[in-house]
């Protein structure tokens, strides 16, 4: 049996009323992993640390690619806005630089644990830094391996290694071979991607 095409025509139109009409599932942003639960302490980082071997200029490989972790943490351009600084978006985000000598913590010699600033991942130990003398914070060594990542940097003419959070992404600086033993690495990183919390004093 043939189906007039009007009462097609009909049957469609009134479906799409029908389906026009129908409520939504509401659209929600997919909340981000919480952060990791906060070093309180240099002893409690030196505690915690992972057991890895020491990574030295030797043995670190730049990649192309950001590594794998349960707890990545990727935002848009907007929620980067509304969760850093002004400065600290244009730093971790944009991969700006402080200017030498004038950017925050290069000076500081108290005891503590520097985190990302971008999501509060542990990256350097105070007893890490060293000065250097460049005019930013300097370390000779990360917090963990699977803390940062490395890929290689062409611009401006020259070829650097880049240093980035792994979990977030997020620029921090660069690391050269002219670091003191034992790593002979010198990360040379933005203050204004980082967060220090001090030890507490008794």
């Amino acid at each position: 049996m043939r189906i007039p095409t009007g009462l097609v025509l009909f049957g469609l139109a009134a479906f799409a009323i029908v389906w026009a009409g129908a409520p939504r599932p509401a659209q929600t942003t997919p909340k981000p992993p919480p952060p990791p639960t906060r070093i309180k302490s240099t002893m409690e980082a030196r505690a915690n640390q992972p057991k890895e071997p020491l990574l030295t200029w030797e043995t670190l490989n730049p990649e192309e690619k950001s590594p794998d972790r349960k707890d990545k943490l990727v935002l848009s351009d907007e929620q980067w806005k509304a969760r850093l600084t002004a400065e600290q978006f244009r730093i971790l985000r944009s991969h700006g630089t402080d200017p030498a000598f004038c950017g925050i913590l290069e000076d500081n010699k108290e005891s503590g644990v520097y985190f990302c600033g971008g999501c509060d991942l542990p990256l350097f130990v105070s007893d890490t830094k060293f000065h250097s003398g460049t005019g930013w914070p300097s370390f000779f060594a990360p917090y963990s391996r699977k803390n940062v990542w490395f890929r290689t940097d062409k611009s401006y003419g020259m070829v650097r290694v880049e240093v980035l959070c792994a979990r977030c992404d997020g620029h921090l600086g660069h690391v050269f071979p002219d670091g003191p033993p034992p790593t002979n690495s010198r990360f040379c990183i933005n203050g204004s991607a980082l967060q220090f919390v001090a030890d507490k004093k008794d």
